[in-house]
């Protein structure tokens, strides 16, 4: 389940396509009933005069201005009080989280014996101690899934749940984008009350629930896992945005169109290379300062 978005129930700030996703799991389901049961708990009557009177008794020859709470913020701030320390200790059930940062990639090995490698500035969270019983995880970003065969294992993104039995697959879940990509095997895709089932050697990309193109892959891994970012007529902003995540960048632009799109390939072992390779075919230029802060120039 989502860490995000069970913070934004919490905060009353979830949206509908949202909570319809925190749903449409098996832990979302658990964490909405614990939610809805506190929500109707009854906390003990307030007795001000009484209060009032043990203060007043308590009160020395010189007089103090004492404000009390009020009643109903009181009863409100202390309902919600304890439904965030009931859905904190509710997601810090889930025992185990594992994180890539900026310019890293990280391999880790679940209970199972299945394998996850995350790409740069990505999580993922998961139950050691259940795991036998339900093989489930949240993530954030983008990761390479080896999963070994055994019972139901299901990805937990906010875009969607991608579901196998054992196969190798792709997923990434960054602001409204989610790519699945199934190198070996069948998965499952559930997003906005559909199912999608992509077999191996196939690519689907949604954008805002709905899906943008389905085609064909060539490869049996994804391009970043050998150091490289492979767009296909993508827009420059996911591309620049991708460039910083691989190297842990600020890149400044000025003049530069982001709407334009970009078919290529950048490298993650060489910045001046990843430049050129992406500044060159738009005819774009770059410079770049200190601490290998970046600007890239459009056309005036």
């Amino acid at each position: 389940m989502n860490e995000e978005l069970l913070h934004k129930y919490l905060n009353n700030e979830i949206s509908e396509e949202e909570l319809k996703t925190l749903r449409a799991s098996e832990t979302g389901r658990e964490f909405l009933k614990i939610a809805e049961t506190t929500a109707k708990l009854n906390t003990p009557p307030f007795e001000k005069e009484k209060t009032w009177e043990k203060l007043s008794q308590k009160t020395v020859s010189k007089p103090k201005v004492i404000t009390l709470f009020n009643y109903k913020s009181l009863l409100k701030y202390a309902a919600m009080l304890v439904l965030i320390l009931t859905g904190y200790l509710y997601v810090t059930s889930l025992d185990a989280s594992v994180t890539s940062g900026l310019a890293e990639k990280r391999t880790t090995v679940l209970p199972d014996k299945s394998e996850v490698v995350l790409n740069a500035e990505s999580k993922i969270i998961f139950n050691k101690k259940s795991w036998d019983k339900k093989r489930t995880l949240s993530l954030q970003g983008e990761a390479f899934f080896k999963v070994a065969k055994g019972k139901k294992f299901d990805v937990e993104t906010n875009q969607g749940i991608v579901s196998v039995l054992g196969t190798e697959f792709n997923v990434l879940s960054r602001n409204n984008r989610f790519i699945v990509t199934c190198y070996e095997g069948l998965v499952e895709i559930s997003f906005k009350n559909e199912k999608l089932q992509l077999p191996a050697g196939n690519k689907v990309i949604i954008e805002n629930g709905e899906i943008i193109t389905q085609n064909q892959i060539a490869v049996n891994k994804p391009s970043w896992m050998n150091n490289e970012s492979t767009f296909q007529d993508s827009e420059l902003i996911l591309v620049i945005n991708e460039l910083k995540r691989q190297y842990a960048i600020e890149i400044n632009l000025e003049n530069v169109n982001t709407k334009q799109h970009f078919t290529g390939t950048f490298t993650h072992t060489n910045l001046e290379d990843a430049l050129k390779t992406i500044t060159l075919p738009l005819q774009l230029t770059y410079t770049i300062g200190e601490n290998n802060s970046v600007t890239i120039y459009g056309n005036k």
